[in-house]
């Protein structure tokens, strides 16, 4: 089977189906999210009156050609022929000021210009504390959708997390036969983090863009119709940019994704196999694959790179040709006195601000598009169906006896090559059952499809009469105990690795499974006793130590069913001799599936099958098999002359 997370494979384009599907999870956010976007105007709406404020400033009370002053008494005093309440018109020339008209005659003396003056500079101080109190509310105004946004946001990554991780615990086990570990990391980890910078910069922060961008072009229509229609002229060549931009920059953030991944697939399995880089002195080799795996996320990187780099100043660069042609031609309105010099400057301000909502723009369509590629990858994942799943309505029985019966069983791993062919015995409850064969014949198989890590093509598997694909997953593999030749310890403590799910098992209890296995004897020694620390896969222990611990963890689940899957290889005599006093403590009324290559520790069983290229080719006692002299004896034999070339006799 094909990997399917492949991403040089996904070439299909923006479907606003996965967006659908990204809103789905914001969806239990929305009151918090509508709270944001609601703060959010209120920003947008402050950044809008900035400029507004200061034209105001320059051409009602800094530098008017022309105003009207209505006079209060204290005003009044300094002109005659004029009462409280009366209505003055004032003209400015350069810095002269005059009354009605622009004559002598009509000149303002000193003491007239400040007293008018003076409540110039009154309503400009004015208007700085209006400034002031708007630069205020917009900081607690962000500072309060920003701390919405981030909690909501990391809600909403918190629930995508969690289903991403579920999933792939639900995966059956053939998925991770074809899957690069570092890859799916890459997308629990990487890909959900990009996904946060959507939430976070894109998803509301959008939303004030598109009030700044509407309220700018009203206010600037309202201000000038001529200069507004100037700045404007810009938008058809942003728009053709940003059309050929968004055609490069999809390609460039999918290659660095799957370059990235790539990374982490190699740094994962060199770290997890440093000891046999080591062992067998491939450290050049192991670097020279990672420096070219590198290489090629720095080239994706530096491709993506150098398209953002080039359209950033490209939107700078207009930005200042649209500044310059409003100084060319609202410089020249100014001159001529067609405009006053505040709209110029309030129209300068209002060009920055139109064009840093299209930059953000750009930024947050490079973060979507990264989204994009991620939220593919991601939904990919999730979409992708366990191949072993529960059948309508699964049993639960009280109890398991453990009455095994495979009937005709046809397996295979790829659909092409049989591993079990016609597979057919039966084991009575509390009966101990041997497999033996050589390698590939199909032992390891059978505990497989006897737990439903698989499922087989063809035939039944029936336990207590029920057919295992009856059974609820969970359920079925609660009552079948494993203890395997490659074992795996949790980080933890030894008496978490002991107890596993069982939250209930007392100190007291773990400590007697333990004896009970004979674990007791290394446990005790160590410096912390069961609540020794467990380092990542249990290095901080040998492998016999682990085997103890396993036999123990699997003795504490108390399981109907025992499956021994080679589980004395590989460990020294003392640490065997333990677990051999072991083993009938735990098969004690349980019926027993071990799979062994050394035939010396099965020869106790109740019964030996022996398979041969996936059959069944021989059953009985180990002292029958031997008379039989056909496919055990073989095996026995040339194990017997194996452990004699090894060990002459002097």
């Amino acid at each position: 089977m094909s990997t399917f997370l492949e991403e040089e494979k996904i070439e299909k384009a923006y479907d606003s189906t996965l967006m659908k599907r990204l809103l789905q999870y914001a969806k239990p956010y929305t009151v918090l999210l509508l709270i944001a976007v609601i703060l959010l105007s209120f920003t947008a709406f402050a950044e809008l009156a900035q400029p507004y404020l200061f034209k105001i400033a320059i051409d009602d009370h800094i530098n008017y050609s022309e105003k009207e002053y209505m006079l209060d008494s204290e005003l009044a005093l300094h002109f005659t022929n004029y009462e409280t309440g009366d209505i003055i018109r004032v003209l400015r020339d350069d810095q002269d000021f005059y009354l009605n008209q622009i004559h002598d005659e009509n000149k303002l003396s000193s003491a007239q210009v400040a007293a008018l003056r003076s409540e110039d500079t009154t309503s400009v101080r004015t208007l700085g504390l209006i400034l002031i109190g708007i630069y205020f509310i917009a900081f607690f105004l962000n500072f309060a959708q920003v701390y919405i946004l981030n909690y909501a946001s990391n809600k909403i990554i918190f629930s995508i997390r969690h289903d991403l991780f579920s999933h792939l615990q639900h995966m059956s086990i053939s998925f991770y036969d074809n899957q690069p570990i570092g890859r799916l990391l890459t997308r629990v980890t990487n890909d959900t983090e990009t996904l946060y910078e959507m939430y976070t910069n894109v998803l509301v922060n959008l939303f004030k863009d598109l009030f700044l961008l509407i309220g700018i072009i009203v206010v600037m229509i309202s201000l000038n119709i001529q200069l507004a229609l100037i700045t404007f002229s810009m938008i058809p060549v942003i728009l053709l940019f940003s059309y050929f931009f968004r055609s490069k920059v999809r390609k460039a953030y999918r290659e660095v994704r799957m370059r990235l991944a790539n990374v982490n697939s190699s740094l994962n399995e060199n770290i997890s196999g440093i000891q046999t880089t080591h062992i067998f002195k491939r450290e050049e080799q192991q670097y020279s694959r990672f420096v070219k795996l590198n290489d090629s996320l720095l080239k994706a990187n530096e491709r993506e790179t150098l398209i953002s780099a080039f359209f950033r100043p490209g939107v700078e660069f207009l930005y200042s040709l649209s500044i310059a042609l409003i100084i060319y031609y609202g410089g020249g309105l100014v001159m001529n006195q067609a405009i006053e010099f505040g709209v110029l400057f309030a129209f300068i301000n209002y060009i920055r601000q139109f064009f840093q909502p299209i930059n953000n723009l750009t930024e947050k369509y490079n973060i979507l598009q990264s989204a994009m590629a991620s939220s593919e990858r991601i939904f990919e994942l999730m979409d992708h169906p366990p191949q072993v799943v529960n059948r309508p309505n699964p049993q639960k029985p009280q109890t398991i006896k453990g009455h095994i019966e495979f009937k005709n069983v046809w397996f295979a791993y790829n659909n092409k090559e049989w591993i079990l062919k016609n597979v057919t015995f039966e084991i009575q409850p509390g009966e101990s059952i041997a497999f033996v064969g050589a390698t590939g014949a199909g032992k390891t198989s059978i505990i497989n499809v006897l737990s439903r890590f698989y499922d087989i093509q063809s035939g039944s598997i029936l336990i207590d009469g029920i057919d295992i694909k009856d059974y609820d997953q969970q359920y079925l593999r609660s009552h079948i105990g494993i203890v395997q030749q490659d074992m795996f310890l949790f980080s933890g403590t030894i008496a978490d690795n002991i107890s596993m799910n069982q939250n209930d098992l007392s100190l007291q209890q773990v400590q007697h499974f333990a004896k009970k296995v004979n674990a007791n004897h290394f446990i005790e020694k160590l410096p912390n006793g069961y609540l020794e620390s467990v380092m990542e896969r249990g290095k901080n222990f040998s492998t016999g130590q682990q085997q103890l611990i396993s036999f123990a963890r699997t003795l504490a689940a108390n399981p109907s069913i025992l499956v021994l899957d080679e589980a004395t290889a590989h460990i020294d005599t003392e640490t065997e001799s333990y677990i051999q006093q072991a083993i009938p403590e735990l098969m004690k009324s349980r019926t027993t599936l071990a799979v062994a290559h050394r035939l010396s520790t099965i020869q106790h069983c109740d019964n030996i099958i022996v398979l041969h290229k996936g059959e069944v080719v021989e059953m009985g006692k180990h002292q029958d098999l031997l008379r039989n002299k056909a496919h055990y004896h073989k095996l026995y034999k040339l194990q017997y002359q194996s452990i004699r070339d090894k060990h002459p006799v002097s």
